[in-house]
């Protein structure tokens, strides 16, 4: 059976743990090679698994221009081409809006917002060229739905939604589809320091019951960046658990 991303390039940004660990490995096992962008290399597997992570990993600060420009550079100097990019890095600096500081709110929009407009400018380019391409932004249910404390998390994954739509509008009529996916309560180490009496309560708030798996979010990336979404473009797919209805 062949392998649905069997000869592209990807790149994906902060993927040395979490959602981004799991779109990667789920990419790689579907035949892609990987590029990973982040400041910080990606651990390896305990079973002493290969080191593709560490070899096709490139230190990148996704908010700073000139380093993006520098990774693209790279990945493309190597390849000649790119066909999916998936801008997935992200933090957070959660607080009330009235004691936010104003570095805590331009750390997260820079990181989470600003590196998908640095990622994607850099690569549409290419992908134009190529009349063929991929872009997929990691959003957040509380993008769609917002959440108290986290105005500028929140701020930030809306602005990708923002940003999907309008650009999947500007490049559509070169075959390049620029979808998004808006995770829910995803057990993550962002997610484990969360007390365990409001993460009672956050299970509580999801139909389905139950926390989700990274794993599951890559398998959302993977149907969205394969040629079984060929047709889909500008969508925002919510992998929640019914969270955000």
């Amino acid at each position: 059976m062949d392998k649905m991303l069997s000869g592209k390039i990807c790149i994906v940004t902060g993927a040395s743990r979490g959602i981004g660990a799991a779109i990667a490995s789920r990419f790689r096992a579907e035949g892609a090679r990987v590029y990973s962008f982040s400041r910080s290399a990606p651990s390896q597997p305990a079973d002493g698994e290969d080191n593709i992570l560490r070899d096709f990993w490139l230190s990148c600060d996704v908010s700073d221009e000139a380093s993006v420009e520098a990774a693209v550079a790279a990945v493309l100097a190597r390849e000649g081409k790119l066909d999916i990019l998936v801008n997935n890095a992200g933090i957070t600096r959660d607080g009330l809006l009235m004691r936010m500081k104003t570095e805590d709110w331009e750390a997260v929009i820079d990181t989470n917002l600003k590196s998908a407009f640095l990622l994607s400018r850099s690569v549409v380019r290419t992908m134009l060229k190529q009349r063929d391409g991929c872009i997929l932004n990691v959003s957040s249910v509380v993008g769609v739905s917002g959440n108290g404390g986290q105005t500028n998390y929140s701020a930030s994954k809306a602005g990708l939604i923002g940003l999907t739509k309008s650009l999947a509008r500007e490049v559509a009529s070169r075959n390049l589809r620029v979808n998004a996916i808006a995770p829910g309560f995803i057990e993550t180490s962002m997610t484990d320091k969360i007390p365990e009496d409001f993460r009672q309560k956050l299970k509580e708030s999801i139909p389905l019951g139950r926390v989700g798996s990274a794993e599951e979010a890559a398998a959302a990336a993977l149907f969205l960046c394969s040629p079984l979404a060929s047709y889909v473009t500008g969508v925002v797919l919510q992998v929640d658990g019914g969270m955000g209805m």
